[in-house]
């Protein structure tokens, strides 16, 4: 049987093939109709147990551009799932279908117990509160167009930072480069889990905690904002009391640098005012675009198209 890649942590690629990926992403957006027929024949498996829309339909839109289809389970509620049938034998199934399986799964270790068993290239579209290595990709593809390196900066990510998955696996990948340094800027009851503090610290990264925005802003290259997730709590008194602690503005981007930027992985709730859209330094909406190019990128790599 033929081996292949799958991916299923950020920490699958080196810092090298990431930044092979990087380059290619940057040719695909230069020259995208290069790419428009180089997938013509192969199948992507669309399985979307969580709901989502950004994820789901960058995948789905990446296969389309590079000519290839897309199946999909429109509902969790009436796949096999609900008749008790497993997440190994469905990824079995499912593999039979087509030549590349995306997966979003509210369990963690889902995507783990998928790489078992998968008959084709998988990718983890996020599962649980553990890992989004698709979202590293993206948000490292908008690092490296709008900052020109993965090196040397000082990155805040502010908000949701114990359940924020997309946290999680940035901080992790981007720790691999030198020179970065790291402000986790939360309430006490939404700190940077402790494993990913250890994790820094075994690898002598530099990080420091903190509680407002503007007593850093004036330090940061990169401003990562994230939303505090509802449906990772379990009492509603919790979250209505900590959903509005951060919220970015005009007034607090006075002190921020010129080139900083601005990201969020998306959706946004109200963590950052729509006045802020206009400022030059908000970037989240072109890392949508960013997201369907380097999942065309990955989806190129793990099929071995060349």
């Amino acid at each position: 049987m033929k081996e292949f890649r799958n991916l299923v942590s950020s920490e699958d690629f080196s810092c090298e093939e990431l930044l092979e990926l990087m380059e290619l992403g940057a040719e695909i957006y230069s020259n995208p109709e290069k790419f428009s027929e180089k997938c013509r024949g192969k199948i992507l498996a669309s399985l979307f147990f969580e709901p989502s829309t950004r994820t789901r339909l960058s995948f789905e839109a990446a296969m389309l551009r590079l000519g290839g289809s897309c199946i999909t389970v429109p509902d969790p509620k009436v796949s096999s799932a609900t008749k008790g049938e497993s997440l190994q034998d469905t990824i079995r199934t499912v593999g039979c279908y087509s030549d590349i399986i995306a997966m979003r799964h509210p369990h963690e270790g889902s995507a783990e117990l998928a790489k078992e068993v998968t008959l084709v290239p998988f990718i983890n579209a996020g599962d649980g509160g553990h890992q989004h290595p698709t979202q590293t990709l993206t948000d490292l593809l908008t690092i490296s167009q709008y900052k020109k390196s993965l090196e040397n900066m000082t990155i805040g990510l502010c908000g949701d930072l114990k359940f924020g998955r997309t946290v999680h696996s940035l901080v992790k990948t981007l720790s691999k480069f030198k020179g970065n340094k790291f402000i986790f800027i939360s309430p006490v009851e939404l700190v940077i889990p402790e494993y990913i503090k250890m994790y820094l610290n075994d690898r002598n990264v530099e990080f420091i905690e903190v509680r407002t925005i503007e007593e850093v802003m004036d330090k940061l290259d990169i401003l990562y904002m994230t939303r505090v997730q509802r449906e990772r709590f379990f009492n509603e008194a919790d979250y209505v009391r900590l959903k509005d602690t951060y919220i970015l503005d005009n007034k607090k981007m006075k002190t921020a640098k010129d080139d900083m930027i601005i990201l969020h992985p998306l959706p946004r709730v109200n963590e950052i005012a729509t006045e802020v859209d206009s400022d030059h330094r908000a970037k989240y909406f072109n890392q949508v675009k960013f997201g369907m190019i380097i999942r065309m990128a990955l989806i190129l790599k793990l099929l071995e198209v060349k």
